[in-house]
């Protein structure tokens, strides 16, 4: 028998505490805000449907709601998000049917997509046109995410202490919180604690750059200032428009580094470890677009290799 106060329990109330539950200090903070993200749709879009109610059809509409203001793969993820809960619900008897089953995806149409990476005579221009002066900046965070294909908030966290210019690398052990107060935090997974070789050219300027500055001190964060995203995007489309190149983000500097580390023939377990992925899949899905081209020109290679044997 049901218990008649949860019977009366609102879904978005139920999906609160269930967030609260099984969430809170299980995942990261970045993920924890997207469940309570869309626990505040659920509050603006179902306000008054309780646990009980929840059908396949009112849950079809609510998804076909969320879906009038969000691209096809947001709406997915919204789905993800609350299936876990409902079927928990399913579980403990407060619904009769699971109402996630054989739910149909929409979503407006995307919109026009960025370029994500730049080849390697834009990457080229465009790093030319960086304002490399003597005092670290943003222009050399650009530089150096272009070297070593870091993510935005592990470069953030770099420290003199991190780099290990004898062995021409660097050490990727944290992650810079500038979605929060600052401060360091840890890395997305365990695979993306790594050692990252680098050219002798960026050992020769950053071993310069670096001297005198306090080893556990983050080398592009000032003490007390917030970061912004935003900001260095700013100072990479400034250096892209002056180099006549396409526009990207400091998140694409790092597909731009991985698309030609693959177009170069480095395998994907190689670039999988020196990006962080947890696992080559990832590596493969995020690049499945360049590893295919690849895949065509050894086809190529391989027929006219075949032909020469008659």
């Amino acid at each position: 028998m049901v218990d008649s106060k949860k019977q009366d329990e609102l879904f978005h109330a139920y999906y609160q505490r269930w967030i609260t539950v099984y969430k809170e200090g299980a995942i990261r903070p970045v993920t924890m805000a997207k469940y309570l993200m869309a626990y505040q749709w659920l509050v603006k879009l179902v306000p008054q449907l309780k646990v009980v109610e929840l059908n396949r059809i009112n849950y079809q509409e609510l998804l076909n709601s969320y879906a009038e203001e969000h691209e096809r793969q947001t709406t997915m993820d919204f789905h993800h998000q609350l299936k876990g809960a409902i079927l928990d619900a399913v579980d403990e008897g407060l619904i009769a049917r699971d109402p996630t089953r054989k739910a149909i995806i929409k979503g407006k149409t995307p919109r026009e997509k960025k370029p994500k990476y730049l080849n390697q005579y834009e990457l080229h221009t465009m790093l030319m046109n960086l304002e490399l002066g003597e005092q670290l900046d943003w222009n050399w965070f650009i530089l150096l995410v272009a070297k070593t294909g870091m993510r935005f908030s592990e470069a953030l966290a770099l420290t003199p202490k991190d780099f290990d210019f004898s062995h021409q690398m660097v050490i990727v052990n944290k992650t810079w919180d500038y979605k929060g107060q600052g401060g360091f935090l840890p890395t997305k997974n365990q695979s993306s604690v790594r050692k990252i070789q680098l050219d002798w050219q960026t050992v020769i300027q950053f071993s310069q750059m670096i001297k005198g500055l306090s080893e556990n001190q983050p080398i592009f964060v000032d003490e007390g200032q917030k970061v912004y995203n935003s900001t260095v995007n700013g100072v990479l489309e400034r250096a892209c428009k002056k180099a006549k190149v396409p526009t990207i983000s400091i998140h694409g500097l790092r597909h731009t580094h991985a698309s030609l580390l693959l177009f170069a023939g480095v395998s994907i377990a190689s670039v999988a470890r020196r990006l962080g992925h947890a696992s080559m899949t990832t590596t493969q899905k995020t690049y499945l677009h360049i590893i295919q081209e690849l895949e065509n020109q050894d086809i190529d290679l391989v027929m006219r290799s075949l032909s020469g044997l008659s």
